[in-house]
Order: structure tokens, then C-alpha cells, then sequence
């Protein structure tokens, strides 16, 4: 077992350095792309629900204090794929798109007495989309003739983050921790401006941008038991905003469609991408080990953030601020499993929901962009056989809407399958 988890991490790096995008989103055309899921398959279930969680058997990297509370003798890893089917419209007309996408893997074991250790590979956002649109316009050579004009948009790309984490806690029912991860990834989009008129030049712009850097996240727990079988989680996190050492570029192509000669100007900017600092709150209520209810909220402080933007009046590429908004979200949910240590296989099933509200971080054009709704609704189920019985199954189906009376709504349903390997690995054993 341990020789075919040792293969599975080393196959999941392999994929996500080397995965494409798993969105169509024509919001990722913005910013730094869609945001991802930061979080493993039993948060998924209650819709990213965990800042106040700390379970014994499952990694929670939503809040890196919680590894403190990893069982002994165990070694926890659990890696999780998706797939999606997204419904975009627009003025009445629809248009349906398929992804699926490697998500993550994430791994933990406790390390020393009250001090627990993770790591793994988690998305931070997701680049993909590919649209155009014509229109008629006046021909420029005086002409009756109708003249189009179309305008090609693409992009891809996205960034990851790989993690080392650690958990400790001090006294009983107080913990801290970390994550510290490395950033990396690129993106490259494009605008496209052609005409059917031979005389009119075709105008590319293209823009692309490398980042190789750090990422620090840090929590705090705090439970205290109200009763001799309630407790109450209080769970707080903090991520550093800093800049990220990335030149993004803008080139600018101006093609003769008759000649095909090109005429080029680039632009950089030093240091023009970063981080917003973010902070998130979190409760848990643990009722018997039986019941997990619990609520989150999270703001990212986007809009203290300036991104590069062209300015075709002055025909400079420079930071300009106001393009972002501050991102809010709100999440229940919770967890109910009627005995993990049961013999009987339906009373250790785990079952979840949870919902969410979330405000978008992006303005399009001066206006907000999109509101988020989802739910979801999910199953964590033993994998029991002759050698292990602590493992399990997480599989969740998740309704997300992105609501806009402005620009593209999404309606997307996912369904998330995250195998979480539970093994026993510290034992000591004694011969008589």
C-alpha cells in the first residue's frame, strides 16, 4: 500500500504541473482567472465548509491548525478529481460546456505529540476560455460594401500552489498552524481585431505573465467543550497579501492583411501581479461525534489590489486600481455520521450539505461582477476490507450559479470524487 500511495503522489504531481485548465468561464479572462477550491473531498461535501473543523482522520487544509489533530499512528492522504457540466447564456441565447480536472492531493500525519504535519498540491485559479463575435460596420474605403468585424478571445493557464504545513498545539484545546506554499504557474490571452476589409489592419494584442513565488496561510482553533458531549470550534485564519515578483507583458501587433508586414511595440510591467491579504472566520459545533454544524465567512481585500491594464488613449500598460472588488463568502453546512466505530457499515457512512453565498472579486466594466450561489450535498463512505477499514469514499454532487443581469450567467453541476486512504503506519509491534 504504502509503494502504490508513493506512486499516486508522484502521478499527481506530474498531472497538476502538467494539467490544463478545467473552466470555459468567460469571467477567467479577468484578474488572476476563476478562483479555485482550496479544500479536499469531506469540505467539498459541505460546500468548502472547515474552517472551524479539525477531524482526527481527515486532512483539513482550510485551516492549517487543525493538523494538530491527526491521529497517531496514521497517515492520511487523499487525492480528488472533478467533473463538470456548465449551462452559460447571455440575451437569450445558451451555450453548454464539459470539463473534468485532477484537483488536488493532499497528505498529513502527526509528527510528534500534538504536533501534526501536511502537505499536498492545491489549485489557486483556473484560465480557459475561447469566444468571438461579429459585427458590420462602415467600409473604410467609401464603399456600399458591408465591412465585418470580428473579435477573437482566448486564454489559458492558471496557478498551483504545492504545501508544506504544520499544526501544534500548546495546550489541550488551543492549536496553531501554517502553510507554506510555493506559487507558481502562467497564464497567456489573447484579443484578436480582424476585418473582412483588405485595407484594414488586424490588430493582436497579446498578454502573458510567469509567477514563481510564496504564499504563507496561518489559523488558529480554539474548542471548548459546553457539555460532556458538546464542544464549540472557533477557528480563525489569516492569508499575507504581498507582491509576486511577475512581469507581466502586453504585446500590441499591428498586421497588413495585404502585405503582412507587422509592426510590434511591448510593454512590461515590474512586479504588476499580487496577493490580497484575506481573513476567515469559522464555527463548529461537534454534538457526541456525531454531528458537525458549522458556519464561515471569508473576505479577501481585493480591491486594495491595482493590475496591469492597456490604455488605448495613451497607449501605456500600467498598474491601475478599481479593477477589483473585496470577495465575500458565506458557508453552513455541517456533517452527520451516526457511529464511525460501528460494526455496521451504514452507521459509518458520513453524510454532508452545505451551502454558500459569495460576491465576486472581479469589475467588469466599471460594475460588479457576477453573484455566487451553490449547494452541495455529498457522502464520505467506508472502504472496508481485509486490511484497513479506516479509509474512505467522498464523493459530492455541488450546484454553483453565478447570477448576472449584466454580463453571462453560469449554471454549472459538479460532481467531486475524493479518495481519502487512511493507514496505520506508526505501530511499534512487540513479539512474544
Amino acid at each position: 500500500m504504502r509503494k502504490a500511495l508513493t506512486t499516486v503522489l508522484f502521478a499527481a504531481v506530474s498531472l497538476v504541473a502538467a494539467a490544463q485548465s478545467g473552466t470555459n468561464s468567460p469571467y477567467s479572462q479577468y484578474g488572476l482567472g476563476t478562483l479555485g477550491e482550496q479544500s479536499g473531498g469531506f469540505n467539498r461535501g459541505m460546500n468548502g465548509l472547515g474552517i472551524g473543523f479539525n477531524e482526527h482522520n481527515q486532512v483539513n487544509s482550510l485551516n492549517p491548525a487543525s493538523y494538530a489533530t491527526i491521529d497517531s499512528l496514521s497517515f492520511i492522504f487523499d487525492a480528488g478529481i472533478s467533473g463538470q457540466i456548465t449551462s452559460y447564456s447571455e440575451s437569450g441565447v445558451k451555450v453548454n460546456a464539459k470539463n473534468a480536472n485532477f484537483e488536488y492531493v493532499i497528505a498529513g500525519f502527526r509528527l510528534a505529540k500534538r504536533l501534526g504535519l501536511s502537505f499536498g498540491l492545491l489549485p489557486f485559479s483556473n484560465i480557459g476560455y475561447s469566444y468571438s463575435n461579429t459585427k458590420a460596420l462602415n467600409s473604410t474605403d467609401g464603399s456600399t460594401s458591408v465591412v465585418k468585424a470580428t473579435n477573437t478571445y482566448s486564454g489559458t493557464g492558471g496557478l498551483h500552489q504545492v504545501y508544506l504545513g504544520l499544526g501544534w498545539s500548546p495546550f489541550k484545546g488551543f492549536a496553531i498552524g501554517v502553510n507554506a506554499a510555493y506559487l507558481w504557474g502562467d497564464y497567456s490571452r489573447s484579443v484578436i481585431n480582424s476585418y473582412t476589409d483588405a485595407y484594414a489592419n488586424t490588430l493582436s494584442k497579446y498578454y502573458t505573465a510567469e509567477v514563481h513565488n510564496y504564499k504563507l496561510d496561518f489559523g488558529m482553533q480554539y474548542t471548548q467543550k459546553i457539555t460532556k458531549n458538546d464542544a464549540i470550534t472557533l477557528g480563525v485564519t489569516y492569508g499575507l497579501g504581498h507582491k509576486l515578483s511577475s512581469d507581466p507583458k502586453c504585446q500590441i501587433i499591428s498586421t497588413n492583411a495585404q502585405t503582412a508586414v507587422a509592426d510590434t511595440a511591448t510593454y512590461s510591467i515590474g512586479n504588476g501581479l499580487e496577493l490580497p491579504h484575506s481573513y476567515g472566520v469559522g464555527l463548529m459545533w461537534n454534538h457526541a461525534n456525531r454531528w458537525r454544524v458549522g458556519a464561515d465567512y471569508t473576505l479577501q481585500k481585493w480591491s486594495s489590489v491595482a493590475y496591469p491594464k492597456f490604455d488605448t488613449s495613451t497607449n501605456s500598460y500600467e498598474l491601475v486600481s478599481g479593477q477589483f472588488a473585496d470577495r465575500h463568502k458565506m458557508t453552513v453546512g455541517g456533517e452527520f455520521c451516526p457511529d464511525e466505530r460501528s460494526r455496521s457499515f451504514f452507521k459509518r457512512v458520513h453524510y454532508r450539505m452545505g451551502a454558500s453565498y459569495a460576491t465576486d472579486y472581479l469589475k467588469i466594466k466599471g460594475q460588479n461582477g457576477p453573484k455566487e450561489y451553490s449547494v452541495s450535498a455529498g457522502f464520505g463512505i467506508p472502504i472496508v476490507n481485509g486490511y484497513n477499514n479506516r479509509s474512505l469514499l467522498n464523493i459530492s454532487a455541488q450546484w454553483v450559479r453565478q447570477d448576472s443581469k449584466t454580463f453571462v450567467t453560469e449554471n454549472s453541476f459538479r460532481i467531486n470524487i475524493g479518495l481519502t486512504f487512511n493507514e496505520r503506519w506508526f505501530a511499534k509491534w512487540k513479539m512474544e
